[in-house]
């Protein structure tokens, strides 16, 4: 790999000569400018604006804006001049556990190799004592024209440096976080705790960009003539009201079909929900009692509500229970034998002229 700065690290009176190379890559795809009616590149040309040409890489250096729009030039050998001594030399400061480096903080990754024969010792030292000691290295380097901050960590066998912003250039969130105080129920956090077990952790070089996919095979579909627009949308899924406890439920149980572990994933399907208003709570029956009158069934007539006592059967057989309210039914339980059935409607001809219904229990 291109080394893109050279110089040394700085471990107090060790010095590591070492090339900086960059860790990572980007793979987005990026678009040219075009002009729409005849599919022309449309390009970008630096033109010097007191004579108007155009000019060249070679003749383009740096220059410093001050408040009154004039330009104080800045040549390279100015800037390594300056007395600073990170402008070749990674400085570490202090060791530090890695729990205390906000990863706000964290910008670009390079990975730091041992610059000739001379380095291999030294630089396997502060490897090793990083390893040993389970914290990183915080230290101070000077690369394209200003001085920035460090962490230094090891990767497999490699120490890797990852560039730091300054305390000062992480923003407070303030206003970001939800206005107003909002309450969650435990019933709530213990389905997100079942919900983060379900998915529980993924191997992350098995993550891919499946949207630079897409738009590669698009691509490849147009050069060859045989690219049809889909008709598909997909809609957002934001500023809609859901029934939050259901959406719960259904995640849990999508993760887990998902996992093969119990149910498909057709009946797993989430859904939005609107939210349900809570019930108004339901009359009380007078005297606290509820009623067992069952719904679709006749009333039984007035005459037949009595308040009865019950009878015994001489062959022991169950109690038998008469109405006990002008809103309850009257519940006859059935003895095994038939005399008990007889004693019960004598009593009630006694009380009533007309025939009394016999009510299913």
């Amino acid at each position: 790999m291109r080394s893109i700065w050279n110089g040394a690290i700085s471990f107090g009176l060790v010095s590591i000569p070492i090339k900086l190379v960059n860790a990572t890559e980007n793979h987005s795809i990026s678009f040219r400018q075009i002009h729409l009616s005849d599919g022309g590149r449309v390009r970008y040309r630096k033109v010097c604006e007191l004579d108007g040409e155009e000019v060249s890489a070679a003749e383009i250096g740096k220059g410093y804006e001050e408040a009154d729009g004039s330009i104080i030039p800045i040549t390279d050998e100015d800037l390594a001049q300056l007395p600073i001594a990170t402008a070749k030399t990674i400085e570490i400061v202090s060791f530090v556990p890695a729990d205390d480096i906000d990863p706000l903080q964290m910008d670009a990754a390079y990975y730091l190799a041992a610059n000739g024969a001379t380095a291999a010792k030294p630089y396997t030292l502060l490897r090793e004592a990083l390893k040993r000691s389970r914290k990183v290295a915080i230290a101070k380097y000077a690369l394209r024209g200003r001085e920035r901050l460090g962490m230094l960590r090891v990767v497999d066998d490699v120490i890797a440096m990852h560039g730091l912003l300054w305390p000062d250039e992480i923003r407070a969130p303030e206003g970001v976080a939800p206005e107003g105080t909002v309450s969650v129920r435990e019933a709530e956090l213990d389905l997100a705790d079942a919900l983060m077990a379900t998915l529980g952790e993924v191997e992350m070089e098995s993550l891919h960009d499946d949207y630079r996919d897409a738009v590669e095979t698009m691509i490849a579909a147009k050069a060859g003539g045989a690219f049809e627009p889909s008709e598909a949308v997909v809609e957002p899924a934001g500023g809609q009201v859901i029934d939050l406890m259901a959406a719960l439920e259904k995640s849990v149980r999508e993760a887990k079909a998902s996992r093969g572990e119990g149910g498909s994933r057709a009946e797993a399907e989430a859904e939005v929900t609107p939210i349900r208003r809570k019930p108004a709570a339901a009359p009380k029956a007078v005297g606290g009692k509820k009623s067992t009158a069952a719904a679709g069934k006749k009333a039984a007539p007035a005459a037949t509500k009595s308040t009865a006592s019950a009878t015994k059967s001489t062959a022991g057989a169950t109690k038998s229970t008469a109405s006990k309210s002008t809103s309850a039914k009257k519940k006859t339980t059935a003895a095994t034998g038939a005399t008990a059935r007889k004693t019960t409607a004598k009593a009630a001809a006694k009380k009533t002229a007309a025939p009394r219904k016999r009510t299913s229990a």
